[in-house]
């Protein structure tokens, strides 16, 4: 059975993916994933607080943003066919995202080599990038996955 995500060895150094699905992130998001991470912080929750801050208004959690950045890769990439992720690095949040923001995802192999220790398997690194609909990158972060090879 063929699997949405590509196999390590359907991944080419400097491939790139311009993911089809692109979300508006609404209040909803942000208020849910911010009361189910238990995160309080006013600037998410509270609109006259945040209405005080150099943004002006509440922005969306960071961490719901790195989420649904690599959560709308892994359907052109991984599903189906990795094994773990090993990690996030260089994660950055230049810009804002505010409620009513629609996102973009663009995704790159910066990265691949074989595990060392499981000869069915190997390493994939991605750069992944969020962008808004004013065309500012918004997230990004590289996403090391473990990633299992085509069965021969």
């Amino acid at each position: 059975m063929k699997l949405p995500g590509l196999y390590y060895d359907e991944f080419f150094l400097g491939q790139k993916f311009d993911h089809a699905i692109h979300r508006t992130v609404t209040e909803a998001d942000n208020v849910f994933f911010s009361a189910i991470t238990h995160n309080p912080a006013a600037l998410h929750l509270d609109e006259e607080y945040a209405k005080t801050t150099e943004f002006g208004g509440r922005i969306v959690n960071s961490l719901f943003t790195l989420g649904l950045m690599i959560g709308i890769s892994v359907h052109e990439t991984t599903l189906g066919t990795t094994v773990a992720n090993l990690g996030m690095d260089e994660v950055r949040f230049p810009k804002p995202v505010f409620h009513g923001d629609t996102l973009r995802i663009e995704s790159e192999v910066l990265e691949t080599r074989e595990s060392k220790s499981r000869p069915d398997q190997g390493i994939v690194v991605f750069a992944h990038r969020a962008i808004n609909q004013r065309g500012e990158i918004v997230a990004q972060c590289k996403r090391s996955a473990l990633m299992l090879k085509k069965p021969q």
